[in-house]
């Protein structure tokens, strides 16, 4: 959904008495909806805050994201959730929507009280970080967020088969003596989930897709008209475990799952195309300086991707890999829509798709400046962004002055 392509136009108005833009060569879009961020507060402030993070959000044309409950603590109770409630309101630039833990504690052994934190706000749930492996309590959950119509987000990773992995079992990681972290780790428990939506009738949300097997099970499971809907990340699709290699064994590189093979990518990016893949969902993932800058068996998974996401994106664009509607469907409409979501009207961010400009981590609004893109060119930029009619991020100025 284009709202509008400004072109010929200059006649774009802050409000009734706001400044007029001049707009020509721009286009207009509705505020993008991540379904997958990561706020880290309360606890792990040192990596991220709801303030800093939504200013990272509102600087990549992100007017919603869905924070992830892997917090200390998790957001597993109802005093939890209304503390990211009342931060977010008071601190956040843009609306942020809480995603409740499926277990207490994220342990895997004793589902949370879904029904009362749906009730006071959760859209949805997950134990992301970590999958819940015990496929009786999984089962058991997806019936009762059903009751409440609400998804189970799981973070799809058989941990017997992925303990240890550093990074994609393959060519390359033979090459760097790395640890691999096979395909099937992912796809075992992409079949799983599938079979218990199938028998539950229940709506279960894959996270951060990333192999090509896994993508034809979604595809298939859509046929049969199982409620199964997936995301996949902007690194994953414009990203390979060769830039491991490449970086010389950069730790911004590694990721959980794994940057795949070029195959795999070009997988997700047709599943994204054709409608097996409903969004593109940031999974951003900020860490501490520290926390990258060791070997990188040792080093934490995460990139921070909230401010270049959209540039990242926009390179399938320019080179005819991607259709610039689907893309902006898959920021907007798809996420929107796997919660249930309708776009807010007075939601909105500017871009320039042809604006050229550089990473540069240390002029990050987040407090991750774990991103392998430092120092790269990206073509297509955010100018602006307005939530619930205020203006969240003005970027007009700094490209005037770039």
């Amino acid at each position: 959904m284009i709202l509008a392509n400004l072109r010929g136009r200059a006649d774009l108005q802050l409000g009734s008495g706001g400044p007029r833009i001049d707009c020509r060569g721009l286009t207009l879009l509705p505020g993008f909806v991540d379904l997958h961020c990561h706020l880290r507060e309360p606890g792990l402030e040192h990596k991220e805050t709801i303030r800093t993070g939504t200013a990272a959000a509102a600087a990549g044309g992100f007017t919603t994201v869905c924070c992830m409950p892997n917090t200390e603590p998790a957001i597993d109770t109802l005093a939890t959730l209304r503390l990211v409630q009342d931060t977010a309101r008071s601190q956040g630039a843009v609306r942020v929507l809480p995603i409740a833990a499926v277990t207490r504690g994220r342990a895997g052994s004793e589902l949370t009280d879904m029904a009362e934190l749906a009730g006071a706000g959760a859209v949805a749930f997950s134990d992301d970080g970590s999958p819940v492996a015990d496929s009786r309590l999984m089962r058991l959950a997806l019936e009762y967020a059903a009751s409440f119509g609400r998804p189970v987000i799981d973070h799809c990773e058989d941990p017997r088969l992925t303990a240890g992995g550093a990074m994609h079992e393959g060519a390359v990681s033979e090459r760097l003596g790395l640890p691999g972290w096979p395909t099937a780790g992912e796809e075992v428990m992409v079949a799983r989930d599938i079979a218990l939506a199938a028998q539950t009738g229940a709506h279960v949300h894959l996270a951060h897709l990333s192999t090509a097997p896994a993508v034809e099970l979604v595809r298939a499971a859509k046929r049969r008209g199982i409620h199964v809907t997936a995301e996949v990340t902007p690194h994953h699709l414009t990203l390979t475990d060769a830039w491991v290699e490449r970086g010389g064994y950069d730790t911004n590189c590694k990721v959980n799952p794994p940057l795949r093979t070029d195959a795999d990518r070009a997988a997700l990016l047709e599943g994204l195309i054709d409608g097996t893949i409903d969004a593109i969902a940031t999974d951003h993932a900020p860490h501490a300086r520290v926390e990258k800058e060791c070997e990188f068996e040792s080093a934490a998974f995460g990139i921070s991707n909230l401010e270049t996401a959209f540039g990242s994106l926009m390179g399938l664009v320019h080179t005819g890999q991607l259709p610039f509607e689907v893309l902006v469907d898959k920021l907007t409409r798809g996420p929107a829509a796997v919660l249930g979501l309708s776009l807010p009207e007075d939601d909105w961010t500017l871009v320039d798709p042809d604006a050229e400009w550089m990473v540069d981590v240390d002029r990050f609004r987040s407090r991750g400046r774990n991103s392998p893109l430092h120092g790269q060119r990206l073509t297509g930029r955010v100018l602006l962004t307005v939530c619930r009619g205020v203006v969240a991020f003005d970027g007009l100025s700094e490209a005037v002055a770039a």
